[in-house]
């Protein structure tokens, strides 16, 4: 209790000292940074998860092969959870002599639980519904197209004549973009009935489950606990609609590298108060062990001092990253509109915790140094400054700084890029700045005056010059991240959506409608249309093997075997595709070739040169597997798993799938293009395109909130930085005054040595933020073709050492004012 007094004296006695209040402001602005950016992480997390579940038609579910035992909804309605049985399959409609295969998917009543279905009765706009009653199916526009049926008519689905109750017009699921077939929803007791569900059908099971999030949770533990049933796996809100996936995973990356830079910043800027901290109480603790004090107590006064300076650092902070990221959020939940997200505690008690370990982990270090001082440092000042060649304690903010990159990047390779990135800056400015001190020792002698004091000045505190260099470089590696390279990021992220990006897909074009259509298209005012072939078929064979004799690792290959398969060729190579293996076949290769994604080579472990059989159509196809491509899924972009050469693929049976660009406010031409077109299907992009632009914004939005943290630590950085040799700069001053130097000298001196140090570290900072940048952008991000703004970072290199002199300067303003006797009484 005793230490605990003198501790709390000690802070109030201390409070004025600009280190303290350093160390005070540095670590509510890395618990601000951490808990607004985390908060508003978690939150955004939530609201994709919520999204997401709408996607799926609930919040989790398990899908397989046979029919799922029952006790895995008895389990769900314990927990007092909703539940929804299911089953997808193909199957023929018959209606007035004419046939079409149809995607079916046979649901009860309470599908679905997440989401909403779009009906249309027929008599003019789309009302939400649920699943159909027995006796009753909705058809798709494609379907009532070709088999020729409205709603009201019946139609015969599985044996059965079922009465069209309405068109399907949206499914909470979305289907997939290119759908193989048009789409049907039938009642599941139906379905059951006709013998569609029976054993050895091509059906695939599901069961969905809706609740409060700790009961879904809890259920989805349960059925993770079990032993599924063979094909079995579980239906996540994480595993949909990969295009959204992953601009969510690029906003958090963004969010969580501001944060993270915005917090190592801080921390050197706490590191370098606590060395000047510990430097000015050397005296005051020598003074305590010469009176007797034992070492622990000494250490354990300095620690409860930082301790009571941290709790109300740590609290204030949290509490402003709460109030911000609620500010932050009011903006940015535009995003999941009707979705709500409560505002998480978690993330900021977190980087409260965080926080505190960047505090104890850059200045426990220099105080816990500060307790070793000997009692006679109070006669003999040398005795303070033992040097030793390695100390373990140093190695502590290291390892913090690890600790930290780690947890909060979210990324094994993102924290990899950052420690590596970092580090290397360490080095190559504390190289530099030798090499400057070196050349100051042999240069200095026949400069000019004032550039000889300057140059004297950094040779003589060797060991300051190089800390105040490095730590100057890596807090202005961490700026210019932030401020130059993080927008460049983003704008290479904005520039992959342009204006003009397709905005339209449509399926089922015919040859002899493609020359019309195009035609069409342009006096409405489209544009960059692009047009592939889509043929249907199914793979039978690899190298001879029928795939039915075939087993594989990878339980998604029977899956996909079973599927009817999405085929196109190109004599190109489409875009967002990168051959890694192999050679693209081009447009005349010797024999038929086919060019696989790398989930296909790694589900049925192809390689170059296997041969892979289809059928098509009444005919089949033999091709050799010449090239593996890398594709990037998340363009917006049509996309095949398997892409032929035209030569020997374009004889079979196909249509056309094509992409387009449609400026808004042409919804009526669009619909007259779509009755003259009736058998084409139209799919609107544009809502996820407008959404993902727009977390593009609000994410530039959330990094400037968080820059704004950045700026502050950053001149946090620059301050303690330099205010680290302030006291060794007003004793030398004095004596240089006392000898006869003039201010105007003084001030030369003081311009050259800051000047030049400023111009190491941001040379230093700038090329290390430039190739930070371009390993982020490829490694991280995937932006193509991205290069940081290396003009700027230069500019913005000579601007630091430029500010760095200034602010020098304005450090020693006071000294060059005051009288030498002064000066000499305080230091």
């Amino acid at each position: 209790m005793r230490l605990l007094t003198l501790s709390l004296r000690s802070l109030r006695r201390e409070w004025h000292l600009p280190e303290l209040r350093t160390l005070g402001a540095s670590l509510v602005l890395a618990v601000v940074a951490l808990g607004v950016v985390a908060t508003l992480a978690a939150r955004m997390e939530r609201g994709v998860l919520a999204s997401a579940a709408e996607l799926i038609g609930g919040d989790v579910g398990i899908s397989a092969p046979q029919a799922l035992p029952a006790n895995y909804a008895e389990q769900a309605r314990e927990r007092g959870l909703q539940a929804t049985r299911g089953a997808s399959f193909p199957s023929v409609a018959f209606a007035h002599e004419q046939s079409q295969l149809l995607d079916v998917l046979a649901t009860d009543n309470a599908y679905p639980l997440r989401g909403t279905m779009e009906l249309s009765q027929g008599a003019g706009g789309t009302v939400v519904g649920h699943g159909p009653a027995a006796g009753t199916v909705y058809l798709d526009h494609r379907a009532l197209v070709a088999l020729g049926l409205k709603v009201g008519n019946n139609v015969q689905l599985g044996g059965r004549d079922l009465r069209i109750a309405a068109e399907l017009v949206r499914l909470p699921d979305g289907g997939e973009l290119v759908a193989m077939a048009p789409r049907a929803l039938m009642n599941i007791g139906d379905a059951e009935q006709a013998g569609l569900l029976a054993t050895g059908s091509r059906a695939r099971h599901r069961l969905l489950v809706a609740g409060q999030p700790s009961p879904v949770q809890d259920w989805r533990s349960w059925v993770q606990s079990q032993t599924l049933p063979q094909g079995a796996e579980l239906i996540t809100p994480e595993q949909t609609q990969e295009r959204m996936r992953s601009a969510f995973d690029r906003a958090s990356a963004f969010l969580r590298l501001t944060a993270l830079l915005s917090a190592l910043l801080a921390g050197v800027a706490i590191a370098l108060a606590a060395q000047r901290y510990a430097r000015r109480k050397t005296n005051e603790v020598a003074l305590l062990r010469a009176l007797g004090t034992p070492r622990r107590q000494v250490l354990g006064l300095l620690i409860g001092t930082l301790g009571l300076l941290a709790v109300p650092s740590v609290i204030v902070g949290g509490l402003l990253a709460l109030g911000l990221a609620q500010i932050t959020w009011s903006f940015a939940s535009q995003l999941f509109a009707a979705i709500p997200t409560t505002l998480p505690l978690g993330p900021s008690v977190a980087a409260a915790v965080m926080g505190l370990a960047v505090l104890a982990g850059f200045a426990l270090p220099p105080l816990a140094r500060l307790a070793e001082v000997p009692p006679v440092a109070v006669f003999r000042e040398s005795a303070a400054r033992r040097v030793r060649r390695f100390d373990a304690l140093y190695l502590v903010p290291a390892l913090v700084a690890l600790l930290l990159i780690w947890s909060q990047s979210g990324s094994a390779k993102l924290a990899g890029i950052l420690a590596v990135s970092l580090l290397g800056v360490a080095v190559v400015a504390a190289l530099l700045s030798a090499l400057l001190l070196w050349v100051a020792r042999r240069v200095a002698p026949g400069a000019h005056p004032a550039l000889r004091l300057g140059l004297a000045a950094l040779a003589r505190r060797r060991g300051m010059s190089l800390l105040q260099a490095t730590a100057l470089s890596l807090g202005l590696v961490a700026l210019l991240l932030l401020a130059i390279v993080a927008p460049a990021l983003l704008e290479g992220w904005r520039r992959e959506l342009p204006a003009d990006t397709p905005n339209w897909f449509l399926l089922n074009l015919q040859d002899d409608q493609r020359e019309g259509f195009e035609q069409a298209l342009t006096r409405i005012g489209g544009e960059r249309l692009n047009m592939l072939p889509l043929a249907v078929g199914k793979l039978t064979a690899i190298n001879g093997q029928p795939i039915d004799q075939l087993h594989f690792k990878d339980e998604r290959a029977k899956d996909w075997s079973d599927r009817q398969l999405r085929l196109s060729w190109a004599a190109d190579l489409p875009p967002s595709n990168e051959v890694i293996a192999g050679q693209w076949h081009g447009d005349h290769p010797a024999q038929a070739e086919v060019s696989i994604d790398t989930m296909w080579r790694d589900m049925y472990g192809l390689k170059v040169g296997d041969m892979m059989r289809f059928n098509v159509g009444e005919g089949s196809i033999d091709a050799r597997v010449g090239s593996i491509r890398k594709v990037d899924w998340t363009s917006f972009r049509v996309n095949f798993f398997l892409v032929f050469d035209p030569a020997h693929a374009a004889s079979l049976p196909h249509t056309w799938i094509a992409s387009f660009y449609l400026p808004r406010g042409h919804a009526e031409s669009l619909a007259q293009l779509s009755r003259d077109y009736s058998n084409l299907s139209l799919i609107d992009v544009d809502a996820m395109l407008d959404r993902v632009r727009e977390i593009v914004n609000q994410v530039s939005g959330a990094v400037r909130w968080v820059l704004g943290f950045s700026l502050l630590a950053g001149a946090l950085v620059l301050a303690a930085a330099l205010a680290s040799s302030a006291q060794e700069r007003r004793h030398e001053a004095a004596l240089l005054r006392t000898l006869g130097a003039r201010r105007t000298q003084l001030r030369m001196a003081a311009a050259c040595e800051f000047a030049l140090l400023g111009l190491v570290a941001g040379l230093t900072a700038a090329f290390g933020a430039a190739g930070t940048g371009l390993w982020l952008g490829h490694t991280i991000f995937h932006i193509e073709h991205f290069v940081p703004p290396l003009g700027s970072l230069l500019l913005a290199a000579l601007v630091a050492a430029i500010v760095v002199m200034l602010l020098g300067l304005a450090g020693t303003a006071r000294v060059s004012r005051t009288s030498p006797m002064r000066l000499l009484r305080e230091s």
